[in-house]
């Protein structure tokens, strides 16, 4: 590039915005579109008045859903169930952390109790999951012990760091024993688009406590947020009304101190959706009597689905999630079907879609890899942090059985199959919606992975790599030799990490 020709370059602004609210930013950049102002004079002008009249217009009335996507909230959640955390985090466009099993240890009482509970079935449910903590404790201590007694400690490590380390080691096997029910928190940051998706599915959940979460995260959006600034705004203000300073300086102190709600307008007709909860009630039916006296066929725990048509693809994918069979078996049952059977199944999935409805999770088909996955729910929680790809879950349910570590048999850990084994038998003398709460997770848990061929060689990658939960490494490692057989050309590119459980202990 000459000279001449580099001068006549027009440089771009660039400008970080910080202290504008997020309904008001996110109404100052959906006028690029209509206006030729700066941000900067378009967020001089706003007043919010103006963002809300704006936003009921444009976004309330013409639909124009991406403008939400421009105010972002961070919330906190605390003190909910792991239940519900895996349904607050499930999905697509989704920032966050939650607390580690891995790294934190759990408490004894820290445990949710679902609503409606009392008399003996209150009893028979504290007592299951009082008998699954005290087993956690346990096994924690006799598995650091085993490890401690027989591992050396490397001559570069202190004791402390030594012991530190055995001790997460731990923490992988015993938090199999954690129900459902144990008490977590977590932070996220999401648009108001994405809010707003997620209060309608918690609100349209069959969990008290997620349609809780999902008006409480309402009211959290339109209620004055949380500022850390306000007790030294506070303090500044008494100190300018002590010195008695002139009524439009404190005015000006007070506008700026005034308490803000993130998303009063974008998220206060947010409603449970009628198109999900009557969707799945009715595919549940159809479910039930499609598979009738069918039950789940013996399968590998990674299974990678051969390619299938668009239609097939979609009205399995309809089912799946109803239904506790492989992906393949459904496959194998519908294939069967003349074309307008699978329409019923496709018409049944679109019926209850109303004018705002976005599609269901169901219709994002057309992947290239399809893997069908049976882990343990705790492995799961791991995978389900990969929001590039598709997740269609399966209900919990204790038909497929659990996992026991090795290390588990080694260490010969004397609580861990009585405590899991009295957890189901409580759970079957439980209301429905409750007996899932006492679920450890060791329970396995059928979930549908659909991804492009980048995001599968990335979670390959990533998850098999030392340092790892071993469960979800042994699960990258599968999906690794399912792709091998049937893309072995391709799958010879991703750089998959091999296990070596000796070598791996210490390494984090």
């Amino acid at each position: 590039m000459s000279a001449a020709e580099t001068s006549a370059l027009t440089p771009a602004q660039v400008y970080a915005i910080w202290g504008a609210e997020p309904e008001i930013n996110a109404y100052a950049m959906a006028k690029y579109s209509r206006s030729a102002l700066s941000l900067t004079e378009s967020l001089r002008e706003i007043d919010g008045q103006k963002a809300e009249k704006f936003l009921n217009t444009f976004y309330f009335q013409y639909g124009h859903r991406s403008i939400a996507d421009l105010a972002h909230i961070s919330f906190a959640i605390e003190k909910l169930s792991l239940l519900a955390a895996i349904e607050v985090c499930d999905e697509t466009r989704w920032d966050g952390q939650e607390r580690s099993t891995r790294y934190q240890q759990f408490r004894p009482g820290d445990w949710q109790i679902p609503p409606d509970l009392s008399g003996a079935e209150l009893a028979i449910y504290e007592q299951a999951a009082g008998t699954l903590f005290s087993a956690y404790e346990t096994t924690t201590a006799e598995i650091f012990e085993y490890l401690k007694a027989r591992q050396t400690r490397p001559s570069d490590w202190s004791q402390e760091r030594f012991e530190r380390t055995l001790r997460a080691r731990a923490f992988d096997h015993s938090r199999y024993l954690l129900p459902l029910a144990t008490l977590t928190s977590l932070g996220q940051i999401v648009s108001a688009r994405t809010l707003e998706g997620q209060i309608a599915r918690l609100m349209s959940s069959a969990w008290q406590e997620c349609v809780l979460l999902g008006r409480q995260l309402r009211q959290a959006a339109c209620e004055a947020a949380w500022d850390p600034r306000q007790p030294q705004w506070q303090r500044i203000l008494a100190a300018m009304r002590e010195a008695r300073m002139p009524a439009d300086v404190i005015q000006a102190a007070e506008n700026l101190a005034r308490p803000i709600a993130t998303a009063p307008t974008l998220v206060k007709y947010t409603d449970p959706s009628p198109y999900q909860t009557e969707t799945r009630r009715e595919l549940r039916e159809l479910a039930a009597a499609i598979f009738k006296d069918q039950q789940p066929r013996p399968v590998p725990r990674v299974s990678l689905a051969p390619s299938h048509s668009l239609e097939l693809e979609l009205a399995a994918s309809l089912l799946y999630t109803v239904c506790d069979l492989p992906y393949q078996q459904i496959l194998d049952v519908i294939g069967g079907f003349s074309a307008p059977q699978r329409r019923e199944i496709l018409d049944l999935g679109q019926r209850h879609r109303g004018r705002h409805d976005e599609w269901g999770r169901e219709w994002r088909a057309g992947y290239g890899f399809a893997f069908d996955i049976l882990q343990d729910v705790g492995s799961f929680r791991d995978l389900h942090r990969h929001r590039r790809c598709v997740q269609l879950h399966q209900e919990y349910t204790w038909t497929h059985g659990h996992d026991t570590p090795e290390l588990c048999n080694q260490a010969q850990v004397s609580r861990y199959q009585p405590a899991i084994a009295a957890a189901r038998e409580a759970a079957s003398r439980l209301p429905p919606g409750t007996g899932e709460y006492l679920m450890p997770l060791a329970q396995r848990k059928r979930t549908l992975f659909k991804m492009d061929a980048a995001e599968a060689a990335y979670i390959i990658e990533l998850r098999s790599a030392p340092g790892g939960h071993f469960a979800y490494r042994e699960i990258a490692q599968e999906m690794h030799q399912a792709l091998s057989r049937q893309h072995p050309g391709w799958a010879d590119y991703v750089r998959v990490s091999p296990m070596d459980w000796e070598s791996d202990l210490l390494r984090r």
